[in-house]
């Protein structure tokens, strides 16, 4: 008999309390048991799969044995761990072959709370945003009295009612979010920043894991794209969306090519604004659009790059953020050229470890000039050094995604 069919025959015979206690039976062996439910999983080619990715092997290395709730897109297949299964269901998808938007997070969402409810018992349920994710796994955790912990890479309600969002939306959002934030055991926030904003929303106990990056793949050493440019480039790697506004390194690229004529802009991406990015290029053979690739292609490209540039649009919500494209990298000895509000304007000059202006055309201008003008100098391999040196110290992903598995393994078992 299948377990749904098991459970209605419970609750039919001894009511809903036997449903309960067969739904909150822990399993049989002594294994701690931890589910990750994501929409995003490697080998999904965003930094919350590769974060996901890394703590599903971060706990296996610290004893838990792992499940993967995901939607694994089409054509590929989700990596091998030991002590990691991955257990990948359909789900909507974009035209551009995202989980992107409402009807498409709800495709995964309500499926998610089947899958929560059978098999093993977990310890511990992890969920990534969006915060429906969060709200499917509060109500099915609920159900088999484990604990949960939310991670918390962002605000999804304060992004959306700085994007203009109509009113009543934000306001559902919010609602949704508070109550994924409120029920954790403990919330996993990527910046003091985020910390910050998810207690003012409920969260009780917030624990600050700031993003990293997998310095076993992103590397100086190790082959250069083979269809990077001849000439000097420039490289954006990652998410493209409207908070990010990549488009003022086109604006800036065609000041630097008064001085830099043969300089190279390389876009390597996806998102929302990818379309207008291409039309911002008008067809200038010296901007590069690209499709997103694996993680051991970006590090190619990485590579060969004088700079990698990576932006936030200030006032959108996300002027706390601290993007894992500067960590990619940081970890390839590249330099960042950013643009924007944040941590990363201080970090970056005061490690020097590349250029940080304000979001003003003409100050990024500046800042790629500064770059291409370091090409085959000493400082050139100082920086890169200083780079490499400054990622494995500070965002090391393998580092920080182990004291996270330990936060998260201690929560499962004090409340156990």
């Amino acid at each position: 008999m299948s377990t749904r069919k098991r459970l209605l025959a419970l609750a039919a015979a001894a009511g809903a309390g036997a449903a309960l206690t067969a739904l909150r039976r822990p399993a049989k062996d002594g294994d701690l048991r931890v589910a990750i439910a994501s929409r995003l999983y490697a080998p999904e080619p965003a930094a919350a799969a590769l974060r996901l990715h890394g703590l599903a092997r971060a706990l296996s290395r610290a004893g838990a044995r792992v499940r993967v709730l995901t939607s694994t897109p089409p054509g590929t297949q989700a990596p091998t761990d030991p002590g990691v299964e991955v257990l990948s269901a359909p789900a909507l998808r974009d035209e551009n072959g995202y989980i992107r938007g409402y009807a498409q997070y709800l495709s995964f969402d309500l499926p998610l709370a089947l899958r929560l409810l059978v098999g093993p018992r977990p310890d511990l349920v992890v969920a990534e945003p969006p915060p429906t994710t969060g709200a499917v796994v509060r109500a099915a955790a609920a159900l088999r009295g484990v604990p949960y912990a939310y991670y918390a890479a962002d605000v999804w309600s304060d992004a959306a009612a700085s994007t203009g969002a109509p009113g009543w939306v934000v306001g559902a959002l919010r609602l949704t979010e508070r109550f994924a934030l409120s029920g954790a055991a403990t919330v996993l926030a990527v910046s003091d920043g985020v910390a910050e904003r998810v207690g003012q929303l409920g969260a009780r106990h917030v624990d600050v894991v700031p993003n990293g990056i997998d310095t076993e793949v992103f590397t100086p050493e190790g082959p250069v794209a083979e269809e990077a440019p001849d000439a000097p480039y420039l490289l954006y790697a990652g998410t493209a969306s409207e908070w990010q506004g990549a488009g003022i390194f086109i604006e800036a690229l065609r000041l630097v090519h008064e001085t830099h004529p043969q300089a190279r802009l390389v876009l390597l991406g996806q998102g929302s604004d990818w379309e207008h990015l291409r039309e911002l290029a008008a067809g200038d053979e010296r901007v590069v659009l690209h499709d997103l690739v694996p993680a051991e292609a970006a590090a190619a490209w990485q590579r060969g790059a004088l700079a990698s540039v990576v932006s936030i649009r200030p006032g959108l919500g996300y002027d706390f953020a601290y993007p894992t494209k500067i960590f990619a990298a940081l970890a390839c000895g590249t330099p960042v050229v950013y643009a924007g509000p944040g941590p990363a304007r201080e970090d970056l000059p005061a490690h020097g470890l590349g250029w940080a202006t304000g979001y003003d055309v003409e100050a990024v201008a500046v800042s790629m000039r500064a770059a291409l003008e370091e090409a085959g100098t000493s400082r050139q391999d100082e920086r890169a050094a200083a780079c490499r040196r400054w990622a494995l110290e500070h965002r090391s992903m393998q580092t920080e995604l182990a004291r996270a598995a330990r936060v998260l393994l201690s929560e499962s078992t004090s409340i156990a």
